[in-house]
């Protein structure tokens, strides 16, 4: 990989694919059109087309309020115990060989932002003997522009690309990523996208994350956000970093309870950290730089999570409704990709009715995303990204037609 052609996908990658959110909310609150849809929300929007809290994380919540035997008092630094222990066997599962050798520990975090930040600030301190260790960071091409955003304020400043999505295809672009991985500087850290990559929700295959574990010359942060909403199978969505541990890798990975448990303003996130040795050391610094960022992290959402990750009960309940929400996004996939199909034209379909959870990507231009925003009321990320969430009975014809007119008008 040639440095003037991460430096201009750098560029694409803010300028372009992500947009504030923000703004782009205060867009539809202020859009009277009585036809208008939000496509371009991060939570989970059921058919009714808002937001609502799972039946089991409600009942849960209540419980907590109205146990008499808990009492306010600060959480450890690192978090609560139960929650970090369970966290750490849903993403690794509980015979995971990282677990029975002793060779992990996991801290509970301000959200997945949080747990990105703190593997940051640890890589900083602890990944290489040399203390002016600062990089280079590779993300993915596009992703997030705050991801970036997280390393550089850890005063990790040097953040270079690898090539992801292929515009072209409208999916992943293998050989490109494997390639740019091949050519990445040793003690280079790459952050990867354990599944229901963000913003485009693609998905390597099996074969292909065996290619990018065989990059042995780096360090894997796996990001998982949303374990279990993209395939309908915890396993099946934490594979990867699985896979990875049972190769002998260290690596870090960077969990949110907030898709999974609809738990969005509760910040439960959870930073995993799988090591061959130093545990204890790193876990020190860990608590030193916890104490720094935000001393101790908050505990109502954790509680939840670890109640329902504890109970057998809870837990078939948990996954049952999680592979519910899979389920209905694959299918208002298919209904989109049909109603697409049948308004005709020279495009394919095929590649929007394959998992990826909430996110999908169509690949329509600037011109188009605006079309569609400005003519149609229908808020979307540049480039066609969006949440299929949002699209229900009620405004599917209507957004399959108005893609259908970007892609058809000449604009």
């Amino acid at each position: 990989m040639h440095q003037h052609e991460m430096s201009a996908r750098s560029v694409f990658d803010g300028a372009v694919f992500m947009p504030s959110q923000m703004k782009l909310l205060e867009d539809f609150k202020r859009d009277t059109h009585p036809d208008k849809v939000n496509l371009a929300g991060r939570e989970y929007v059921g058919e009714h087309g808002h937001t609502t809290w799972l039946p089991l994380v409600r009942k849960i919540k209540q419980q907590i309020a109205t146990d008499p035997t808990l009492t306010p008092e600060y959480p450890p630094n690192l978090g609560i115990p139960e929650f970090t222990r369970r966290a750490t066997e849903l993403a690794l599962g509980k015979d995971s060989p990282a677990i029975v050798e002793s060779r992990v520990f996991g801290v509970q975090t301000v959200g997945c932002t949080g747990a990105v930040r703190l593997g940051a600030e640890l890589l900083r301190s602890c990944y290489c003997s040399s203390s002016s260790w600062s990089g280079p960071i590779l993300l993915s091409s596009p992703c997030d522009d705050s991801l970036a955003g997280i390393f550089k304020a850890a005063g990790i400043e040097d953040v270079q690309y690898y090539r992801f999505w292929d515009a072209e295809s409208n999916g992943v672009c293998v050989e490109n990523m494997v390639r740019d991985l091949e050519n990445a500087p040793e003690q280079c850290l790459v952050v990867l996208f354990a599944s229901g990559h963000r913003p485009t929700g693609a998905e390597l295959s099996h074969e292909d994350w065996k290619r990018v574990a065989e990059k042995r010359q780096l360090f894997p942060f796996f990001l998982m956000s949303a374990q279990g909403l993209c395939s309908g199978s915890l396993e099946q969505d934490a594979w990867p970093v699985r896979h990875c541990v049972s190769l002998g890798l260290e690596l870090l990975c960077a969990q949110s309870f907030s898709y999974s448990f609809g738990l969005y303003g509760e910040r439960v996130g959870h930073l995993l950290c799988v090591l061959k040795q130093n545990l204890l050391a790193v876990q020190s610094q860990a608590e030193k730089i916890v104490q720094t960022l935000w001393s101790c992290p908050p505990m109502e959402g954790a509680r939840v999570v670890a109640t329902v990750l504890s109970n057998p009960a809870h837990l078939v309940d948990w996954q049952e409704s999680v592979k519910a929400i899979a389920e209905r996004c694959m299918l208002i996939r298919e209904r989109l990709r049909e109603r697409l199909r049948l308004l005709g034209g020279p495009w394919q379909w095929d590649h929007i009715i394959k998992p990826g959870g909430l996110y999908c990507c169509f690949g329509l231009n600037t011109q188009q995303v605006e079309f569609l925003v400005q003519k149609k009321h229908i808020y979307l990320l540049p480039n066609g990204c969006l949440n299929v969430s949002a699209i229900n009975s009620r405004n599917l014809d209507y957004v399959a037609e108005s893609i259908h007119q970007a892609l058809s008008s000449k604009l």
